[in-house]
């Protein structure tokens, strides 16, 4: 049965994401962890406007509270 995940997809940790994306999203760790580093550097360019920080946040709490299927299938991961 296909179940939406691809094996060829980097395995990546939910609950890593959302703690990355809380304490460092200001940073954009958590996207750089996650494969996206187009969006990571972006972050990084504007982490002193403190928006950053704020969806960042915002971010780590949706990682946490999204179910792992949906997780994987959004951003492209295989669940650990």
């Amino acid at each position: 049965m296909y179940d939406g995940i691809d094996p060829s997809w980097p395995i990546k940790n939910k609950t890593v994401a959302g703690v990355l994306a809380i304490f460092l999203g200001g940073i954009g760790i958590h996207k750089f962890y996650l494969g996206k580093i187009g969006q990571g550097i972006l972050y990084l360019i504007f982490f002193w406007t403190y928006i950053p920080a704020f969806v960042g946040f915002i971010e780590g709490v949706i990682y946490l509270l999204s179910n792992e299927h949906n997780f994987s299938v959004k951003h492209r991961v295989r669940p650990r």
